[in-house]
């Protein structure tokens, strides 16, 4: 399983650009993330079976976006994603509103340990 592309599937029916890390191109309301953090959270036999991804989704607008928040929220609930912080921002030197959420997605994919 690609996390990257699970992300970009799960948020792509919300209708804007989705982007991981960085975003250039010319919409107003767009959404990038990355992953800041990854280990182990369950281990058996001294092995890891259970790896933790811990994900910040950044929603960037020029205008409203608490509809798109409240989607980004949903749509990642819907596929496994526990959200742990979620904090607002205004970008001053960009004018851009910025909503940061930060979630975990726990993987028990053999692919990834």
């Amino acid at each position: 399983m690609s996390l990257n592309k699970l992300i970009i599937d799960t948020l792509k029916p919300i209708g804007i650009p989705v982007a991981l890390l960085t975003y250039s191109g010319v919409a107003t309301t767009y959404i990038t993330f990355f992953e800041y953090n990854e280990m182990g959270v369950v281990f058996a036999e001294d092995s890891e079976q259970e790896t933790r991804h811990s994900i910040q989704i950044d929603v960037w607008s020029k205008g409203n976006y608490v509809d798109v928040v409240k989607q980004v929220k949903k749509l990642l609930k819907e596929v496994g994603f526990s959200r742990i912080t979620e904090n607002e921002f205004f970008e001053e030197d960009t004018k851009i509103f910025h909503r940061a959420l930060r979630f975990y997605y726990d993987d028990q994919s053999e692919n990834n340990l």
